[in-house]
């Protein structure tokens, strides 16, 4: 054969079939001969049928050239994979194998002759063989591919007993009902079958054209025996009528208006049903996901029990049903929810502290209340939380402190706004039968998580609500509850989940609005607001370098020195946080930032922030500090106050004209301050002969009490030691001292009872040049709480008498106690300029 040429569009073309016709020509019988050998994978070629190859290798190529010039003639073995299919059983074993390069190629296979020879212009070589007789193996005659075999024919021995004649006439009625039945099978197919008269031929033919396994034809084609092939082949014959049957009830039982979701589900169900009968009823990928979500962590035994309880219902339910998703939607949350899993806490106090000072400054007593906890962890090792609630102003950091602590702690922190919540499925979750239930956001936030033991944040918990749907404060009282929330039951998941790892901080501005029994079960820590001096320590460490990155500046390029920022809390922000202060400064170095964009300052100078410069910045004064008298006034005296926003002094005025001895209030005054100013007025009046008063001042005359700042509404019982001096300041005629303030409840009896909010007051009375402060002498304690800084620049009076206080204040000289007791000489009961 000579040299082939090649067009690159069509493949070459070689016919060397024998010139006779499609017959083949006669093939002489020998007892052994040697042939070359093909391997072949995945196909099975059967005697007296016509199938296509594709050669691969070049040594296997150049043999099938050097064979087209020569007998055409060549030896096809099937591979016998490794891992065989389950086969039916049969008899005998049948298949026998002989290595080739590793790999088991079975005994029995077929001479074929090489009908034509395609060659690509990729390079790719096909042929069409026709299968010539069965042969078996007896030995190789080389050990280098293309390999040489010797083979020996199998003689086919004809059968006429009535069983296999019967079994042949079976084969031919059945496989004339499959071709009638399925779509895949030509009906020439029907027409060549009742032609052939040869019930060997007939075997192959059917076994060729149908759709069984490769091992199936492997198991047909090494039988020597016609009686056990054609047994065999009915086998198959009535399994694939029986799969063709129940495809055609399953079809003739959907109605013929399917619709989307309808076919989809029968489709599904052909499948199914195809798959069983064929042994080949793979597992579901969403069950398979369970199984492996299951094996990746330890479930409770009850959780484990319903979750293969589900599972089982799973299975029998349609994919495309509605039910279906419901089903494994549930199942999907019980395999995901955190039911062990937890985190390891960082027992570290040292560690811990100062993760926590890092991140917030000052708030001692929530520090210590953290730390404590974690002491306990230590000695107790178990992972029972408290359940603490941060009270305090908007903008001191609550949330953000709930955020420090779980960094502290090494825990990871979920948080859940409840302001506005009003229906309670929110917290325990909906009941599966309704549609597109969910489980409460508890559980929601768990999985998001994924820890069992997590810092769990419940912001706003003051603003609930409730209406028709229920009440979420009372859904909370489980939660909350130290000795229930260990069987927490979501109404989606109905399984007990233990909660009492999960620390819990709730959020609130005011706990008014908190209900009694979700209040009695949460440890209370109050955050105050910030005192001018923890303001300015804030916006050094925290909000000026935050701010600085934040706006793309470097700190080499501006920085703000303390007096700045002590205008900007002054003059630009009133609140008990840090957001309004924060935001100050960051529209401060905006502006410097697009300075420096515009080139009108350079980029490597570092510049100052003035506090002249905050007009530029900020715009003209927003506030204005309280002013005091600075020389001494009749019927003046200076209070203070505590306010959300921190402490502030107000001034309390007194005046009198002819009248009829009538008490007028001004400076929208709450009703407990009206009543504070009522009662002064009557103490006065009551101790008149002690105090040097004449009886015809309150006929003459009616008096009028006013606390300037008339637009911000004012209320408390603090005030009653001032108004008390400012009336008798005006009665007596003596101006009270100047720089000093007060603050104190007064009784009719002219007793001195303790009040609130010290720290927050002392401080604002210093800002404002206070040097002098009186208080009662029980409210002693609370200077522990003020800074030191603070305490070494004002000096405290202590009293537990108002007449103490008109001593001191106006330099009067009256007996302390009742008038008719007459005891003890006027003085300060307590002088001190510094505290310990």
């Amino acid at each position: 054969m000579g040299d082939i040429e090649l067009n690159d569009q069509e493949p070459l073309e070689i016919n060397v079939e024998a010139s006779n016709g499609d017959k083949p020509a006669s093939i002489q019988r020998r007892d052994s001969y040697s042939v070359p050998l093909l391997a072949l994978k995945d196909i099975v070629i059967f005697p007296f049928t016509l199938s296509p190859l594709v050669v691969e290798g070049e040594a296997v190529i150049k043999m099938i050239e050097g064979l087209i010039s020569g007998e055409r003639t060549l030896a096809l073995f099937p591979e016998v994979p490794h891992l065989k299919e389950k086969a039916i059983e049969l008899a005998e074993p049948v298949i026998q194998t002989f290595d080739v390069d590793g790999k088991a190629i079975c005994t029995i296979g077929v001479l074929a002759r090489i009908v034509k020879m395609l060659k690509f212009p990729d390079g790719t070589v096909r042929i069409l063989v026709r299968g010539l007789k069965r042969i078996r193996f007896q030995k190789k005659m080389n050990n280098v591919a293309p390999y040489i075999v010797e083979v020996k024919d199998i003689i086919e021995e004809k059968s006429e007993d009535i069983e296999t004649i019967a079994m042949a006439r079976n084969a031919i009625k059945q496989f004339q009902e499959i071709i009638s039945t399925s779509p895949f099978y030509p009906e020439e197919l029907r027409i060549a079958i009742l032609n052939i008269d040869d019930n060997a031929r007939l075997a192959d033919l059917i076994a060729d054209t149908l759709h069984i396994t490769y091992m199936e034809k492997l198991n047909i084609l090494a039988m020597p025996n016609l009686h056990n092939r054609l047994q065999f082949l009915t086998i198959l014959l009535n399994r694939e009528l029986e799969v063709l049957h129940v495809g055609s009830k399953i079809q003739s039982q959907v109605s013929n208006t399917l619709g989307k979701t309808q076919r989809e589900y029968f489709l599904r169900e052909q499948l199914r049903t195809i798959k069983k009968e064929l042994g080949d009823d793979s597992k579901n990928p969403d069950m398979a996901a369970i199984e492996e979500k299951m094996a990746k962590q330890k479930l409770p035994e009850k959780v484990e029990a319903t979750i293969r309880k589900e599972m089982e219902r799973l299975v029998i339910i349609p994919q495309a049903s509605p039910e279906y998703n419901v089903a494994f939607t549930y199942i999907d949350w019980l395999v995901t929810i955190p039911w062990t899993t937890y985190t390891e806490d960082r027992i570290n106090i040292k560690e811990s502290s100062a993760i926590l000072d890092s991140d917030h400054y000052d708030l001692k007593d929530v520090k210590e209340r953290i730390l404590d906890f974690l002491a306990v962890l230590q000695l107790k090792k178990d992972r029972k939380s408290p359940i603490l609630c941060f009270v305090g102003p908007p903008g001191v950091g609550k949330t953000s402190l709930g955020q420090s602590i779980s960094k502290a702690m090494n825990r990871k922190f979920v948080r859940m706004s409840l302001g506005g919540i009003k229906d309670e499925a929110e917290i325990r979750g909906h009941r599966r039968t309704y549609v597109g239930a969910l489980p409460g956001r508890i559980i929601q936030g768990l999985k998001k998580a994924q820890s069992g033991n997590p810092v769990f944040m419940l912001d706003e918990i003051d603003k609930i609500g409730n209406d028709f749907r229920g009440d979420p404060a009372s859904a909370l009282l489980e939660v909350l509850d130290p000795q229930q929330n260990s069987a927490f039951n979501d109404h989606y998941i109905e399984l007990d989940f233990d909660l009492s790892s999960v620390m819990f901080i709730a959020t609130a501005n005011i706990t008014d609005t908190i209900p009694p029994a979700l209040l009695d079960r949460m440890e209370i820590l109050r955050l105050p607001g910030y005192t001018m001096m923890e303001k300015k320590q804030i916006a050094s460490r925290f909000l000026i370098p935050k701010q600085l990155k934040e706006n793309g500046l470097e700190p080499g390029q501006s920085y703000m020195p303390v007096k700045t920022v002590e205008n900007i809390v002054s003059k630009y922000t009133r609140e008990a946080g840090v957001r309004n202060l924060e935001r100050s400064i960051g529209t401060v170095f905006r502006k410097i930032a697009r300075k420096i964009v515009e080139k009108e300052i350079p980029a490597d100078k570092k510049i100052p922030i003035k506090p002249n410069d905050l007009n530029q910045y900020l715009g003209p004064q927003k506030f204005f500090m309280d002013e005091i008298e600075l020389k001494p006034v009749i019927g003046t005296a200076t209070g203070m106050a505590w306010t959300s926003a921190g402490g502030s002094v107000l001034a309390v005025e007194v005046t009198n004209m002819p009248g009829k001895g009538n008490l007028k209030l001004t400076g929208s005054l709450g009703e407990i301050m009206k009543e504070s100013a009522e009662t002064a007025f009557s103490f006065i009046k009551s101790h008149q002969q002690a105090l040097g008063i004449k009886a015809s001042v309150f006929t003459d005359n009616d008096f009028h009490i006013h606390i300037p700042d008339g637009a911000t509404p004012k209320d408390g019982p603090s005030a009653g030691i001032t108004i008390t001096t400012a009336l008798v300041s005006l009665l007596k005629n003596r101006p009270s001292k100047a720089r000093t303030a007060m603050t104190g409840e007064i009784t009719l009896r002219g007793k001195v009872t303790p009040v609130g909010g010290i720290k927050e007051k002392v401080i604002s009375a210093l800002v404002a040049g206070i040097r002098t402060i009186i208080l009662p002498d029980k409210n002693e304690k609370d200077l522990d709480n003020i800074p030191e800084e603070v305490r070494k620049h004002v000096k405290f009076v202590f009293v537990s008498d108002i007449m103490e206080t008109l001593n001191y204040t106006l330099g009067l000289k009256v007996a302390v106690g009742k008038v008719a007791d007459n005891v003890k000489p006027a003085k300060a009961k307590h002088t001190r300029k510094k505290s310990k």
